[in-house]
């Protein structure tokens, strides 16, 4: 991977990305020897961490589903990530062969490697932004040539706003998107919480964070209270916003202390 031409030559390979870690997390080969090492650095403390981002891959998959039963048909996905097996495109054009998708992300072998991977897809593309900015976001010529501001959008921040800290004011950020979007819409939300996870594995939490404090996407877990608050000005749908497993389930998730939940724009 490391001789990759499409590899940028900016990349750090002296620094893990918590973009590349999640990759190796979910089986993907985009990711390098230092994001190895400190991937599994977290998997001696947390043995259980693959089986948590499969989970929260399967939340994915099920709000995506989710949104297409509601007659959405063109999604903006934040923080995509490195595309592997079940990406949104993927799961939206199977049941919608029109469906548009535009994935965002600001780690650059994550939108090289989507780009490469959609080169023939005319409906699905990825661009190189920062999510923390959602006017660049909104405004950038791809996002405005594919989605139509008229008909409802899905917003996925699924696995990313635990990686934004209070410093830039997510929920700021995100009544920004959510006041950009047009009614009908819908926001999906998976973030990381300490809620729930006993007190003799705190330790071992701590020492999760401080890998992640390594990377350039330090962890900030919140209780639940907060990121319900995400969804302010919006209709969460049934279930609410609960652990990552009670999301409308179709499989038995592994254990992840994460929250979860959709909400709709009225």
């Amino acid at each position: 991977m490391e001789q990759a031409g499409w590899v940028p030559s900016s990349i750090d390979l002296d620094r893990p990305s918590a973009a590349r870690m999640y990759d190796y997390f979910l089986g993907g080969s985009h990711n390098f020897a230092v994001d190895r090492e400190a991937a599994r650095s977290v998997e001696r403390i947390y043995p259980g961490m693959s089986g948590a981002a499969r989970a929260n891959r399967s939340f994915l998959r099920r709000a995506v589903r989710y949104l297409l039963e509601q007659g959405v048909e063109q999604f903006l996905d934040l923080g995509s990530g490195i595309p592997t097996v079940g990406n949104v495109h993927e799961i939206a054009q199977q049941a919608a062969p029109s469906a548009r998708v535009v994935y965002v992300d600001v780690e650059p072998v994550a939108v090289a490697h989507s780009t490469a991977l959609l080169a023939d897809n005319p409906l699905a593309t990825a661009i190189q932004a920062d999510v923390r900015d959602p006017d660049a976001v909104l405004g950038h010529d791809e996002v405005r040539r594919l989605l139509d501001p008229d008909r409802p959008i899905g917003l996925l921040m699924v696995a990313l706003l635990h990686f934004v800290p209070d410093s830039d004011r997510p929920h700021e950020v995100v009544a920004r998107y959510r006041d950009a979007l047009p009614p009908g819409s819908y926001l999906a939300i998976s973030h990381g919480s300490l809620e729930g996870v006993p007190e003799d594995a705190l330790d071992d939490s701590e020492r999760v964070q401080a890998i992640y404090r390594r990377t350039d996407s330090p962890l900030a877990l919140r209780p639940r209270d907060e990121i319900a608050a995400f969804f302010a000005g919006l209709t969460v749908v049934e279930p609410g916003v609960v652990s990552l497993p009670e999301w409308r389930p179709d499989s038995d998730d592994a254990y992840i202390s994460a929250y979860v939940g959709v909400g709709r724009k009225p």
